[in-house]
């Protein structure tokens, strides 16, 4: 019942500002120790082999770490619960709702904080497109997977997690810098999240009380660019009726990306976003109804 309680004191108290503006969060400690591992080894020749060297040292360490930190009476239920992010999801994607109904540039701003994609130029339907995408995305990394990773392997597996889906989101690009340094980073992740996003694809059609947004993930989610992200997209475009994905702009350069479920009735909006946070809020309320079952059972 550990990842039980977990979740439900992240989706009551999310993350305390007080505390974080006085402790470091360990995923900004493991950020740190990623940044510095890159700056040491991300030059000259062999990056590739480097890059596989720094996830390999970090992952080891991490799991050591992790094992240890467990034998501390309810630090794997508190680490657990910081590590979850349910309520600082629902939190930011609902910001840029809210930022929308107030302006255009408030809307940029809010979305901004949740992306990495070019906002300046965003139309009210990008800013909305890209805040639902982001929903549907970090429910799987953000909740879903590292829950199935702690319920696995425990507090070593979630630490292990975050720590893969940090080196990814930092190093894990196709670009000059990263191309083969965060090749490791980059396909660790995609591992780790595959069972995970297709699960939150399942997650959100329970939430839809339907088996359509299932269908359409198994039909769309492969034409992604990513081998995970396009599962819960695909799924959350259909259960709230609106057409996601389209060309968007990293580092100054346009990228072509392909629409997800078309057919879509609605325009993306603050009132799309609305209806993806209460689908976050649903499909959350059906895996923490899976995982105590689970726990009471087995």
């Amino acid at each position: 019942m550990t990842l039980a309680f977990a979740m439900i004191l992240d989706a009551i108290f999310g993350e305390p500002r007080w505390l974080w503006d006085r402790l470091p969060h360990p995923a900004a400690l493991m950020g740190q120790a990623i940044s510095a591992g890159e700056k040491r080894l991300n030059n000259g020749k062999d990056r590739r082999a480097k890059g596989i060297a720094l996830i390999t040292g970090l992952s080891l360490a991490t799991l050591a770490i992790g094992h240890v930190l467990s034998t501390v009476p309810f630090l794997d239920l508190i680490l657990a619960a910081i590590l979850l992010a349910q309520r600082s999801l629902v939190t930011h994607v609902g910001a840029v709702a809210n930022g929308l109904r107030l302006s255009l540039g408030e809307g940029r701003r809010a979305v901004g904080m949740i992306v990495g994609r070019e906002t300046g130029d965003m139309s009210e339907q990008d800013i909305a497109r890209a805040a639902i995408e982001s929903a549907a995305e970090n429910l799987s990394d953000g909740v879903i997977a590292p829950a199935l990773w702690f319920a696995v392997l425990g507090l070593p597996g979630i630490l292990l997690y975050k720590l893969v889906n940090t080196a990814d989101s930092m190093i894990g690009y196709r670009n000059a810098r990263y191309q083969e340094f965060g090749w490791a980073a980059a396909r660790l992740d995609d591992v780790l999240n595959y069972i995970p996003a297709r699960i939150t694809a399942l997650l959100i059609a329970a939430a839809s009380l339907s088996v359509r947004p299932a269908l359409t993930a198994l039909r769309e989610g492969r034409n992604h660019a990513s081998p995970n992200a396009g599962w819960p997209e695909a799924a959350m475009a259909c259960a709230i009726d609106t057409p996601l994905g389209g060309p968007r702009s990293y580092f100054g350069k346009l990228h072509d990306a392909p629409v997800l479920y078309a057919q879509g009735q609605h325009t993306p909006s603050a009132k799309g976003i609305d209806a993806a946070v209460r689908i976050l809020w649903r499909a959350f309320a059906v895996f923490l109804g899976t995982v105590i079952v689970t726990s009471i059972l087995f």
